[in-house]
């Protein structure tokens, strides 16, 4: 199986990493970032967040000549209940890569994938009950165009998904070819050229399926207070829905209010205790081994006080 981490080499020199630094990578995922941080870390530990059972098996193989490591079976959204299971309070790093890795969309049978015939699924979590399947034959009309629109921002979202309630009433829509034919009847011609018509649906879905963005925020804001002085949140996001979260969390407590820039002399408890350090893209070099990595963009937040 290929996979190649985004922004590897990036990640790993913005967390700053000492021999006995403490990370979370919250996103395991095949191991690629884990592995490369274990690597910098001979006296130190890394604390792993990986639901997908498949990708725990393969990251673990990955990782097999390390010990001072523990997958955490959950979803990172439990980060400070897991880490105070633990008795950890402080960590130098928090990582997060929000890609769907390769594992997911390669693996036909997950139905992450637009691309390859599967029984709609889309679930990171297979001991979760809800599927994109439940979704596309239930949800009313209005819940499906708002889901399309929100979080798949698809200009379409109202037709495709009036032409999917029709499409239902016949019979259910069971397979992912069976939605991208529905989808591509939905809209004009000229945008088929476009672009693949069922992108944006299939993002929408699956990050309703997993609960994606609420299950990130939360986390990322529980990671403020995780971090030690000088310890650095690491952040890679695909696309504009994460990346505008991570924005407003990150400037919510790197960036004064108007009302105190005002002050004379800003107050101790005042001073800000984050700061917002270099946003990093890939390079053209990078894209075109990795077309994935195309919209990735890397945040970095550091606490200073």
């Amino acid at each position: 199986m290929r996979h190649e981490s985004v922004l590897l080499a990036e990640s790993i020199e913005a967390m700053n990493l000492q021999s006995d630094s403490v990370v979370v990578d919250a996103t395991l995922g095949l191991g690629g970032h884990s592995l490369a941080i274990l690597s910098k870390i001979k006296s130190g530990f890394l604390y792993a967040f990986e639901i997908d059972k498949d990708a725990k098996k393969n990251a673990q193989k990955k990782l097999k000549n390390y010990s001072n490591y523990e997958i955490i079976e959950t979803n990172f959204v439990n980060i400070k209940k897991e880490l105070k299971k633990r008795q950890v309070e402080a960590v130098d790093v928090i990582f997060f890569d929000l890609g769907v890795s390769s594992l997911q969309l390669d693996c036909g049978k997950r139905g992450f994938s637009f691309h390859q015939d599967a029984l709609l699924d889309m679930r990171m979590n297979q001991s979760q009950s809800l599927t994109a399947y439940d979704i596309v034959n239930n949800y009313s009309e209005s819940n499906l165009a708002n889901i399309f629109f929100q979080y798949g921002e698809e200009k379409y979202a109202r037709k495709v998904a009036q032409e999917i309630v029709s499409a239902r009433s016949e019979r259910p829509i069971k397979t992912t070819m069976e939605l991208v034919a529905i989808i591509q009847n939905s809209v004009p011609q000229k945008y088929r050229r476009q672009t693949h018509p069922a992108r944006r649906i299939f993002q929408a879905l699956r990050i309703e399926v997993n609960n994606e963005l609420a299950n990130f925020e939360q986390a990322l804001k529980d990671s403020l207070d995780l971090l030690a002085i000088n310890g650095r949140l690491v952040v890679i996001t695909f696309h504009s829905l994460e990346d505008r979260i991570c924005q407003k969390v990150f400037k919510s407590v790197a960036k004064l209010k108007p009302e105190i820039k005002k002050l004379p002399i800003v107050p101790d408890n005042l001073k800000l205790k984050y700061k917002i350090l270099k946003k990093i893209k890939p390079s053209a070099e990078e894209i075109k081994q990795n077309p994935r990595a195309r919209s990735a963009t890397l945040r970095i937040l550091e606490r200073v006080r």
